[in-house]
């Protein structure tokens, strides 16, 4: 499946921006409104295109407590050296003004669904008569024994945008010639898939390229595969050797314990002792306001209604992204992004009229592996027997040439323009 630079900028929604005829609201009435909370993939996307394509019938509200927004996605090229931190961190300043959004710098702290309103950190209340969650994930601390949201500094996850992300690059960048990394993988459903191992690339390109060839990363997996495995191991053992070792959980049986002071790890199989660097990244649910609101079960994700994005708790609320339990859509961008332009063509159908189109979907997730050696893999997504379901799925192979993995780290950094020129302008 080929994807053309119009699908990576927009995806299914490029159809819905099409019918942005949304009829204006009766003279005299007040303009219905749409509290979106996240300034995400999915909660940016959605202010935007709500905005955007009701022609300012409705009344939008964009809530997102932070100035300025770094992705997790391409964070592993920063690790890796192949980008700057201050290529992956965007601001809000053209969004908001294009569309008419009013962006609100405050933390959402409870919905109050009864009475459809937000409830803000700063005390305000938003009244809404939709509202759009895209939350993202909150971390399970308790889900490795030993490890805490005390010990995520000495133990860092890289898991959540920020200090983690430069931390990991920290952490990397002391591993001595001989160290040992060991990564702590997380069980699924979590977000980004193949993050975990594309990581372990870079760190392995980064060790290797600074010299450091006789240091070592053992990933220690709860699960019996993982996401581009088949193409992942061979390129690791072309272009690192022995330096990356995988271990599933047949093999390591299981985490015992971790030590953030020693730097240890015990698992069933092994001790790992004065370890120089442990990447502890754990099992994850819904963010919290989500939970909260009774939207997701406690230590899960919301439930949704696959041809609408809207919640199946409460039809006046849409889940996107990281946050909703989308079938067999993973947890991505992109997903979030497509996710986002649907949930926005049923608010604006629903709210001041207009056409609608069948919910359909799309995702690729890209993987970087060394310079000029990227691999994907996606599909297509269709509503299906209540569930969001592939249709059609796509994979890169291994012993492909370098042409074609140097093509698809081209398309990798169009995307990476593509949606952020999408969320942010």
């Amino acid at each position: 499946m080929r994807l053309t630079r119009r699908d990576l900028a927009t995806g299914p929604g490029a159809l819905l921006a099409l019918g942005a005829l949304g009829a204006p609201a009766v003279l005299g009435q007040a303009k219905p409104r749409v509290v979106v909370v996240g300034g995400g993939p999915g909660g940016a996307t959605a202010a935007k295109y709500i905005a955007k394509d009701s022609q300012g019938a409705i009344a939008v509200t964009l809530v997102e407590e932070n100035e300025t927004y770094q992705t997790c996605f391409h964070s592993n090229l920063y690790i890796g050296g192949f980008k700057s931190y201050d290529s992956i961190v965007h601001r809000y300043d053209k969004l908001a003004p294009a569309y008419g959004i009013d962006l609100v710098r405050s933390r959402a702290t409870q919905i109050d669904r009864e009475r459809k309103e937000v409830a803000l950190a700063d005390g305000r209340r938003l009244p809404y008569d939709r509202l759009v969650l895209s939350p993202g994930i909150d971390l399970k601390y308790d889900s490795v024994p030993g490890w805490s949201k005390e010990a995520e500094e000495a133990m860092p996850h890289g898991w959540k945008p920020g200090r983690q992300t430069q931390l990991i690059r920290q952490k990397l960048d002391a591993v001595p010639d001989g160290g040992t990394i060991v990564m702590i993988c997380p069980p699924n459903p979590y977000r980004c898939p193949p993050g975990p191992y594309e990581r372990a690339s870079m760190f392995a390109h980064v060790l290797k390229t600074s010299g450091k060839a006789k240091a070592r990363i053992i990933i220690l997996d709860p699960k019996e595969s993982f996401s581009k495995q088949g193409v992942f191991m061979p390129d690791w053992e072309k272009r690192y050797g022995a330096m990356i070792e995988w271990l599933g959980p047949k093999v390591h049986d299981g985490i015992k314990s971790v030590d953030p002071k020693s730097g240890t790890v015990v698992t069933g199989f092994e001790t790992y002792e004065n370890c120089a660097f442990v990447n502890v990244i754990p099992a994850q649910m819904a963010g919290a306001i989500a939970r909260d609101a009774g939207l997701a079960p406690a230590g899960g994700y919301c439930a949704i209604d696959p041809a609408t994005m809207k919640s199946t708790a409460d039809p006046n609320v849409f889940v996107l992204g990281d946050a909703c339990n989308a079938g067999d859509m993973p947890k991505s961008a992109f997903s979030a992004n497509n996710q986002a332009k649907v949930a926005a063509m049923i608010v604006r159908t629903e709210l001041v009229g207009g056409p609608s189109f069948p919910a359909r979907y799309l995702n690729t997730c890209w993987s970087l592996v060394g310079t000029d050696d990227a691999i994907k893999v996606g599909g297509r997504y269709e509503p299906k027997d209540g569930r969001i379901a592939a249709v059609e799925s796509f994979i890169s192979q291994p012993g492909e040439s370098d042409e074609v993995r140097k093509q698809t780290q081209a398309e990798n950094m169009a995307w990476y323009e593509a949606i952020t020129a999408d969320m942010f302008s």
